[in-house]
């Protein structure tokens, strides 16, 4: 479809994120008027990273509670993931050495973008911001975990990367961005 005009924004829902139902047109290839309705769910961007240690060929995730994949039949509700946040006001590199820290008490000066993607852009705004830094040991300065206003309960999790992604065939990882920023770093020798 080409030429779209947005006919009507209504907001159905302004909790914690915000739903939106939007009706639009826009024309088709043979010339005609197509008139639809969809639902979009606005949460902000966000960006996430991999912390790769190449001397221990170690890699840190995180663990934490999802209720979404919870109620979609993941049996403890935990996702074993990459650090990752959501940009609020800063830009995607302030926002993932902020998300860093917190999350995992590593604390990097120097991150590298290697690509944004939508990640369900069905119905979804979110744009996603990927990183890669190396970590050592003397780049922690706490514990992680997250952060207690938020109500946070993260769990630090440093693993062999070659455990790591073999986790992915086993289902033990199951979250699309660190699947991507494994297979990124496997595809790009970071570890070697």
């Amino acid at each position: 479809m080409k030429n779209i005009t947005i006919l009507k924004t209504e907001i159905l829902s302004n909790n914690w994120y915000t739903l939106k139902k939007i009706t639009f047109e826009g024309k088709k290839p043979n010339g005609e008027t197509l008139v639809q309705s969809r639902e979009a769910y606005d949460r902000g961007n966000g960006a996430t990273i991999l912390l790769f240690n190449k001397e221990l060929q170690t890699v840190i995730l995180t663990s934490q509670f999802r209720l979404p994949t919870y109620i979609n039949g993941n049996e403890d509700g935990y996702l074993i993931e990459c650090c990752a946040g959501l940009l609020d006001k800063d830009n995607a590199e302030d926002c993932i050495k902020r998300e860093t820290e917190e999350e995992t008490g590593y604390k990097v000066s120097s991150v590298t973008k290697i690509f944004d993607a939508y990640m369900s852009p069905g119905s979804v705004t979110e744009i996603l911001y990927f990183f890669t830094a190396e970590y050592s040991k003397n780049m922690k300065v706490g514990d992680g975990g997250g952060v207690e206003e938020e109500n946070e309960n993260i769990e630090v999790l440093e693993l062999p990367f070659n455990t790591a992604y073999n986790m992915i065939t086993t289902g033990e990882i199951r979250d699309g961005k660190t699947i991507m920023l494994l297979q990124y770093a496997k595809l790009h020798n970071l570890l070697n």
